[in-house]
């Protein structure tokens, strides 16, 4: 991997490896066993319960027998990057130098590829430890684009899917995400804007405005991630590089009318039957 004694600079090095810059100087501390396995379970609950909040998991978690504290589970929230989401809109607090867009895809029907492209962040559970994922998926063909996986929630590695995502599809008409501080950065705003690319972003705890991404995060999750205990974060990313070529190109929809997402990107016919 890096190595800190050669001739190459390090973030060239990075480069070549595919590795964002972030995680070269991140040392992480080290997450006790029962952490790991407390937040695997909160993962699992999150993705069934999404309105749940601390409270609520806590609850939920003792009655599966595992004693825990509502402050416990709140900073391994914090942690995995995630929080209740609710049908009302939320007062929230955006970053003080980040911007924050209107939502555009209100009574809009979006029916064509590259007419609106999403992002989001999961966290991944391994063996030992953890990573995070984003992918970028076209809205209306459930396409996954590009994605990256990370040790951060950094805004580095968010870019480089976004920049791989336009390089081999072009350009969106508008791009839509969640208010994280990462999708509202200047850095992967301005590459919106330097396409020509609207910005959306949904209304802060609002379930409905990014239904859909949460459900491919239950398809990567339930159908990969939860059968596979990766070992470290290369086999996390080789595994699902492996995944969502499957997801992409043999993984029928119901709401395709049975069509995998690269069969409605490219607009290709329905096989035969034999």
């Amino acid at each position: 991997m890096i190595d800190t004694t050669h001739k190459l600079p390090m973030t060239r090095q990075a480069e070549l490896l595919a590795i964002s810059h972030s995680n070269l100087y991140y040392l992480p501390r080290p997450t006790s066993d029962t952490d790991l396995a407390l937040m695997r379970r909160i993962d699992e609950l999150h993705l069934n319960y999404p309105f749940a909040g601390s409270r609520m998991l806590r609850d939920m978690l003792r009655l599966k027998g595992i004693q825990v504290g509502r402050q416990h589970v709140a900073t391994l929230m914090v942690k995995m990057g995630i929080t209740a989401i609710s049908r009302q809109r939320k007062t929230s607090t955006p970053h003080p130098a980040h911007p924050i867009y209107p939502y555009l895809l209100r009574g809009l029907t979006i029916d064509r590829p590259n007419h609106c492209w999403a992002a989001d962040i999961t966290y991944i559970p391994m063996r030992r430890g953890f990573v995070y994922l984003i992918a970028i998926v076209d809205w209306a063909t459930r396409k996954v684009l590009s994605h990256r996986v990370s040790i951060t929630m950094s805004t580095d590695f968010c870019v480089e899917a976004l920049e791989e995502a336009i390089f081999k599809y072009g350009r969106p008409e508008i791009f839509n995400t969640d208010q994280g501080s990462q999708f509202t950065s200047a850095e992967f705003t301005g590459v919106l804007k330097a396409n020509d690319i609207r910005i959306s972003m949904d209304g802060k705890g609002r379930w409905i405005d990014n239904v859909f991404v949460e459900r491919i995060w239950k398809s990567v999750k339930y159908e990969h991630v939860y059968l596979h205990a990766y070992e470290n974060v290369a086999e996390a990313k080789q595994r699902l590089a492996t995944y969502f070529t499957i997801y992409n190109s043999e993984r029928p929809h119901s709401s395709l009318n049975g069509r995998t997402p690269d069969m409605t990107y490219f607009n290709q016919p329905m096989p035969l039957a034999a």
